[in-house]
């Protein structure tokens, strides 16, 4: 299965399926979950990453439980917007994700989600300690209520 555009994606899907929002670090796999009216986004929870098939069919099962049709992966782009070593290879696992679950597929920039996370923890007074067990599903939400966000925007009239 190939990656969609973002408002590609966004047309295929079915009255009131769900998106998941996975951020897909080197050990932990951030996840979140929207709404049924894909407005808002929420934590969900974080798995280790480790063989794909396994993430694969853990993924699908929240999909099924939760009723979402379609992932948004984030995408670590550089800083001046580049494709570097770590947005190449999160492009790589999302077409392999993509293959493996058969769930299309849309990547959303994520720069500094964790840091405007930890950031935001921090502020709330968080310790370090919780602060390690949230921030993964936490930076994956932020990425995905972006992705919300673009989807909802107004458009113009063509």
């Amino acid at each position: 299965m190939t990656l969609f555009n973002l408002t590609d994606l966004a047309s295929t899907l079915p009255r009131n399926a769900r998106l998941i929002g996975l951020d897909p670090g080197s050990k932990i796999i951030g996840i979140a979950l929207s709404d049924v009216g894909r407005r808002l986004a929420t934590p969900y929870g974080a798995m280790k990453r480790g063989k794909l098939a396994e993430a694969a069919a853990t993924i699908l099962d929240i999909a099924r439980k939760e009723g979402a049709a379609a992932l948004i992966i984030g995408l670590p782009l550089s800083m001046d917007g580049s494709i570097g070593p770590a947005a190449q290879a999160a492009r790589d696992w999302a077409h392999a994700i993509a293959r493996e679950t058969g769930l299309p597929v849309a990547m959303m920039d994520e720069r500094l989600s964790s840091a405007a996370v930890n950031r935001a923890l921090i502020e709330a007074d968080v310790t370090r300690a919780k602060r390690a067990g949230r921030v993964d599903a936490a930076a994956a939400s932020y990425m995905l209520q972006g992705a919300l966000d673009l989807l909802n925007e107004p458009r113009p009239e063509e």
